[in-house]
């Protein structure tokens, strides 16, 4: 089968069955009384469905176990085996996290499910195994214990991190769908000779986000929930699946993770549980002092999109290690400038029980 067919196809099964569970997702959170109510962290009217992670992750997982029935080449032998890793450690994060959305699970009652779906993620070949030295552009090669400990890091850290994002209607979908479509074109497009069937599964999750964020951008119809840690575990996975793709991924979300960074040292500094969330973040403070969240969430689209598109066309690990550099020397001057304006909303009790 041409690839170009199988691009197509993937797209249009995975954006279709997010137009058509997104909705049902929007009626049965509202019948279950799975919403967000306003108050807290979040500002918005009324009552809304926090069940995105059903579209995000039956949509995503339907259409790679689809997908798999095309004639297209497969060189990975472990492929088969990773995807089998990816899928069941998403569905433990979709069944803790619903059981969140439904009881507001503690910190460690969540974290002890990204824990086991991480694990799940190592104990079927998805680690981190080697990185490119940016300097000289040589493989570093670490022994076994060291690549479970960094990728069961990785792997929190993508998790909270999007998670964390999720703050304004259609931020974190919105910065998935770019990551997601960096990392299909890295192994479409750019990495020879190409993984096509690897780079069906960022495909996939690209076009599931997308149909999901038609009803998530402002003002919102539905919001994440747990949709949010899901995400940011395939998205944390899928950067490793096929050779890792950590550059990509690092560039991309890189105002995010440092905002991450950001919060958990204020709360620790504060005394706080660094897990437990308030309106501290980069995107709340901002429109807390009046920005809008058009304007907000937008302006971190151009900003993530700019940076991910230079791990694309820079020809070098050098070149995109001094952009990664430059990245974080402006994200960090936006930090500094916003943490010298008064803070609005800094009472830790009118936070929710995640990021």
């Amino acid at each position: 089968m041409d690839a170009g067919i199988a691009f197509a196809l993937t797209f249009a099964l995975s954006f279709g069955l997010a137009l058509v569970l997104t909705p049902a997702a929007i009626l049965l959170g509202e019948r279950l009384g799975i919403v967000a109510i306003p108050g807290g962290r979040r500002k918005h009217r009324g009552r809304i469905s926090k069940l995105g992670a059903l579209p995000i992750f039956i949509g995503f997982a339907a259409t790679v176990l689809i997908v798999q029935m095309l004639p297209i080449p497969r060189f990975d032998p472990k492929e088969v085996v990773r995807l089998t890793g990816l899928l069941v450690g998403g569905l433990v994060i979709f069944i803790v996290g619903l059981l969140d959305d439904r009881y507001d699970l503690s910190p460690v009652q969540q974290g002890i499910g990204q824990i086991l779906a991480a694990g799940v993620a190592i104990f079927s070949q998805i680690f981190i195994e080697t990185v490119n030295n940016p300097l000289t552009g040589e493989q570093i090669d670490w022994p076994y214990l060291v690549t479970i400990v960094i990728t069961m890091g990785w792997l929190g850290i993508s998790m909270n991190t999007v998670n964390f994002l999720d703050g304004l209607d259609g931020l974190a979908a919105g910065i998935g769908v770019i990551a997601s479509a960096m990392l299909f074109v890295h192994s479409a497009f750019i990495l020879n000779p190409a993984q096509t069937s690897v780079s069906l599964l960022p495909l996939a999750l690209l076009g599931t986000t997308l149909g999901y964020l038609l009803f998530n951008f402002f003002p919102a119809k539905i919001f994440l929930g747990s949709g949010a840690i899901i995400l940011g575990y395939l998205l944390g996975c899928l950067s490793i699946i096929g050779g890792a793709k950590m550059a990509t991924i690092l560039m991309v979300l890189g105002l995010p993770l440092l905002d991450f960074a950001w919060q958990v040292v204020n709360r620790l500094r504060k005394g706080r549980n660094p897990m437990r969330g308030d309106r501290g973040h980069l995107h709340f403070r901002l429109h807390d002092h009046g920005v809008g969240q058009r304007l907000i969430v937008s302006a971190y689209y151009v900003f993530c999109a700019f940076f991910g598109l230079l791990t694309l066309i820079l020809p070098s690990s050098l070149f995109k290690f001094i952009a990664l550099a430059v990245m974080i020397a402006l994200t960090l001057l936006g930090f500094s400038l916003i943490s010298r304006l008064p803070q609005p909303s800094d009472d830790p009790a009118a936070s929710s029980s995640s990021s």
